[in-house]
């Protein structure tokens, strides 16, 4: 069973401290094992860009969640001001990088996460700020859209942590406790500032600069 992740911290609904949490683990399996943290956009590693997006849309304190190659990602990317964990069984999915995540935050004053996927740099500070904004208490649950359709960035309010860690599995993420949970998501349209595509594929290297 999941760690209890809920505190008798001061519920803040005016000053709200969102931390941002970034999960950057991912090997790059159908890219040729090229761990996607590090690929290349606009001269530096990739996983500094989507950092960059969880500061500047007002997320903090920042947690990274590395897992391949995470010596060399720590050599070569630049982290500052992020509190970083490394997954060991990164190779079993996603969900074993959101529950470790979620669980490091559980020992901060956060009132939610705001989670965000290294392999989106079409996401930036704008859809990240505009989802930030979704937070109304500890029991908040928001989520990016794009045309209507549910994607990251995720606002999940930390009363729901211990529910979200139990429920994330396999490569899944917060799917399943999302789906159970639809009716209690805030959608905030993002298309206008946004595009929720991911870097899977040698082909989706094209979105790259």
């Amino acid at each position: 069973m999941a760690e209890d992740m809920t505190t008798d911290r001061p519920r803040r609904a005016e000053n709200p401290e969102v931390a941002g949490l970034l999960l950057a683990a991912g090997g790059g399996r159908r890219l040729g094992g090229r761990p996607k943290a590090l690929l290349e956009h606009r001269g530096r590693p990739l996983i500094e860009h989507a950092v960059r997006s969880l500061r500047n849309g007002g997320c903090g304190p920042l947690h990274v969640v590395l897992g391949a190659a995470a010596e060399e990602v720590r050599a070569r990317a630049d982290l500052t001001g992020c509190a970083v964990s490394v997954n060991p069984g990164w190779e079993e999915g996603m969900g074993s990088s959101l529950r470790l995540g979620l669980a490091a935050l559980a020992a901060t004053d956060a009132d939610a996460a705001l989670v965000l996927l290294v392999d989106q740099p079409g996401i930036g500070a704008e859809a990240v700020a505009r989802v930030r904004l979704a937070y109304r208490s500890r029991t908040s649950l928001a989520a990016a859209s794009y045309g209507g359709e549910r994607s990251h960035p995720v606002l999940f309010g930390a009363d729901r942590w211990t529910d979200i860690a139990e429920a994330a599995v396999g490569d899944q993420g917060a799917r399943s406790y999302l789906r159970e949970h639809r009716d209690a998501i805030t959608l905030v349209e993002c298309s206008d500032v946004a595009e929720a595509y991911d870097i899977d594929t040698s082909r989706d290297l094209r979105h790259l600069e």
